[in-house]
């Protein structure tokens, strides 16, 4: 029986230390529900464990192979630059180990049912119809970063039945916190959530907060609350395995986390695992097909092969 490859965690760093040790916290508890598997984390910057000293920590107790998985939700310059080339240093540092790297985190159905709970907590029984949500991602110079937290805030719209969500970004993106809330009030939103697109505690969150209050004491007649981060729940730490195991089996997907077709999403539950036939389009360039005797040029069919 081959052992299998070790669990190595990539964080982003922080230099808040409440952040930083629910992150050494969430490692130390994914090995205490994996006993025999050998899980190490570390750090790409600001606080330590450096992500080096994590991998030497695994080479230190035999281990060969590992898939690494970061311990983010999106990937931007960290998740596609940083934590590759880091990983590529360790393995000229040590010869003869391997690795796969895993995907990052979000927008898995997972992560939106905490998300979802995190407001039923600040609601209480308010009726969603009257509330709209301001997800707040870290935000970067990376336009695809930038855009999963908008996909994000789609997924976490459809079927829940809020008056709607909204996004802003804490840092590096538009629009900013203030203006993401601007962006509510005048939409018309009579109750607002701020909702942070973060996995715990630190720094970036702290800021959410604070300048969502110093929006509130200026906008008196706005009723506008703050939810909490996403925190280590079961659903991350199952979440975690999930890419580990993805990464070890080479099952690396493209959007099927999010797709209807494989995971039962609010409102299309129906569609869970219905055969995927190419369909055409009203518009396509198809007369033949459907005998709609207007033609139209450039058209083109989707076949979605699952």
């Amino acid at each position: 029986m081959t052992t299998p490859p070790a669990l190595l965690i990539a964080g982003h760093g922080t230099r808040d230390d409440a952040g930083a040790e629910a992150f050494r916290d969430f490692v130390r508890e994914l090995g205490r529900r994996h006993p025999g598997l050998p899980v190490a984390g570390g750090f790409i910057e600001l606080s330590p464990p450096p992500l080096g000293e994590a991998v030497t920590e695994l080479v230190e107790q035999g281990v060969r192979r590992f898939a690494a998985v970061p311990l983010m939700l999106v990937s931007a310059g960290h998740a596609k630059g940083d934590i590759p080339a880091a990983l590529a240093r360790e393995k000229e540092r040590h010869p003869g180990i391997s690795y796969t790297y895993g995907r990052p985190l979000g927008p898995h159905p997972a992560l939106l049912s905490v998300l979802e709970r995190r407001l039923d907590e600040v609601l209480g029984g308010t009726d969603r119809s009257e509330v709209t949500v301001l997800l707040v991602g870290r935000g970067s110079t990376d336009p695809d970063a930038n855009a999963e937290v908008h996909k994000a805030a789609r997924l976490l719209w459809e079927g829940r039945g809020y008056a709607g969500v909204e996004t802003a970004f804490v840092s590096l993106a538009a629009p900013d916190v203030p203006s993401g809330l601007d962006r509510c009030t005048a939409l018309g939103a009579r109750r607002i959530v701020v909702l942070p697109y973060f996995l715990f505690t630190g720094i970036l969150p702290d800021r959410v907060r604070r300048q969502t209050e110093e929006w509130a004491a200026a906008h008196p007649a706005a009723d506008v609350r703050s939810a909490d981060v996403i925190g280590p729940e079961p659903e991350l730490l199952d979440l975690v395995m999930e890419r580990y195991e993805e990464a070890v089996k080479g099952d690396l997907r493209m959007n099927c986390d999010s797709c209807v077709y494989r995971i039962a999403l609010p409102g299309f539950e129906d569609k869970v695992g219905l055969p995927q036939q190419p369909h055409f389009h009203p518009d396509d360039d198809d007369d033949h097909h459907h005998g709609h005797g207007h033609h139209h040029h450039g058209g083109h069919s989707h076949s979605h092969a699952h």
